[in-house]
């Protein structure tokens, strides 16, 4: 059993942030229902290259950004947009725990599917609107994606090399980190909203936006501009408020130290051949240290062109501080500490018995993630969740040669 097992979440969202909600939610055990357009479905699945591979090697249809975000889910193919569609998922929401949606502010409203409609259906509902920028505020009506948020939302700002050396400039994260953050607030919002319930009997609306969130994600860098007035710039590899913690270039290749307090400090010039480097007292404390960085980054910088990465690597390691080199990405899943914490999983699917994800982080005793299916092919749920609804086959059939439901043709 998951810890979610019982809970129906009814997933209108495409692309990342609600997809990614959706699939959380579904590791854990709930039952996700995917709605989708008929004959198009999530804009993600044609979102490539790279397409999923068959068994036989070739590219099929199934986008890998899709994969990512969707296993563990049911497809149910439903035309919203008709009078007949839209009654379906309000018979669907009238059965479910959870709506996960991330269209424009106010539109569903015309359908008859907004928070409102379907709460007076099914007063226990949570329903949790996915935006750009919330349904309140002068840009409510307004699309969001993640690029523009994370430079409306202060990220690329401290992100790239500082003015002044080479490749200057802001930078974006390689990840739409804004729709990852906001799928995982999204999360943690429903499932508080469930634990709510409990309490009270009623479900509530989760109005979540990826501004908000990006701009909540930014930590300690916006406390900083709280406390001084002054925008952080940015530091290209460098931490702005520890030092040394960045990359450096050895003789090699690159590494990365994140020394993260002053006796590591002190260990780390002792394992490195510079004990008496904490002495200076430009360097003795962090505080002197960022006061400082410049001269000292200097010295350590021309020090570690003097031997290979890994030599370098292995003497700090050896004195517990912290450091790595930098992986690719097949590198990194390839780590030995990742397929330790089975984080590449194998989930057959019907084009390809071996296919592979990278798997949940979530790590729980009791009710541990499960992988019970690939992400769904467009509409290979449809009659099987709408004859729950007391469909029977002449009635789909009537749906579908209507053009308001498709079911996949069996292969």
């Amino acid at each position: 059993m998951g810890a979610l097992s019982g809970i129906r979440v009814l997933d209108l969202s495409r692309v990342l942030a609600g997809p990614w909600c959706g699939q959380i939610l579904a590791d854990l055990g709930a039952e996700v229902i995917k709605v989708e357009r008929p004959g198009v479905g999530d804009d993600t699945r044609g979102w490539g290259p790279p397409f999923m591979k068959t068994s036989e090697g070739e590219s099929s249809a199934e986008a890998s950004y899709y994969q990512s975000a969707n296993r563990n889910k049911l497809s149910v193919s439903i035309n919203i947009a008709t009078a007949e569609g839209q009654e379906l998922v309000r018979a669907l929401a009238a059965t479910s725990d959870v709506l996960i949606e991330n269209y424009k502010a106010g539109s569903l409203a015309k359908y008859g599917l907004d928070y409102d409609s379907l709460s007076a259906l099914n007063p226990r509902l949570v329903y949790c609107s996915i935006t750009g920028f919330g349904q309140t505020g002068p840009r409510a009506e307004e699309p969001g994606y993640d690029f523009i948020i994370q430079g409306m939302g202060g990220l690329m700002s401290v992100t790239g090399e500082k003015d002044g050396v080479p490749g200057a400039g802001p930078q974006k994260v390689g990840v739409a980190v804004a729709d990852v953050m906001t799928g995982l607030y999204s999360t943690i919002a429903i499932q508080a909203a469930l634990l709510a319930r409990e309490k009270t009997g009623r479900g509530q609306h989760c109005d979540m936006a990826l501004l908000d969130v990006q701009v909540a994600t930014l930590g300690n860098q916006s406390q900083n501009y709280l406390s001084t007035g002054k925008p952080p710039g940015r530091q290209g590899n460098a931490h702005v408020n520890i030092v040394p913690y960045q990359v450096f270039s050895a003789r090699d290749m690159d590494f990365i130290i994140a020394c993260g307090n002053d006796a590591q400090f002190v260990a780390l010039c002792g394992a490195i051949g510079l004990p008496d480097l904490p002495l200076d007292p430009r360097f003795t404390r962090n505080a002197d240290r960022v006061r400082n960085r410049h001269p000292l980054v200097a010295l350590l910088a021309e020090h570690f062109l003097t031997d290979d990465a890994d030599r370098w690597v292995s003497k700090i390691h050896a004195v517990k501080v912290p450091v790595g080199v930098i992986n690719d990405i097949g590198r990194a899943l390839a780590e030995p500490q990742v397929l330790a914490r089975d984080m590449l999983v194998n989930i057959p699917h019907p084009m390809n018995p071996d296919f592979q994800m990278v798997g949940s982080p979530l790590k729980l005793s009791d009710t541990p993630v499960e992988y019970n299916r690939p992400a769904p092919r467009l509409g290979e749920h449809t009659d099987a969740v709408l004859s729950q609804l007391g469909l029977d086959t002449s009635a789909l059939d009537e749906l579908k040669q209507k053009g308001i439901i498709e079911q996949l043709n069996a292969d």
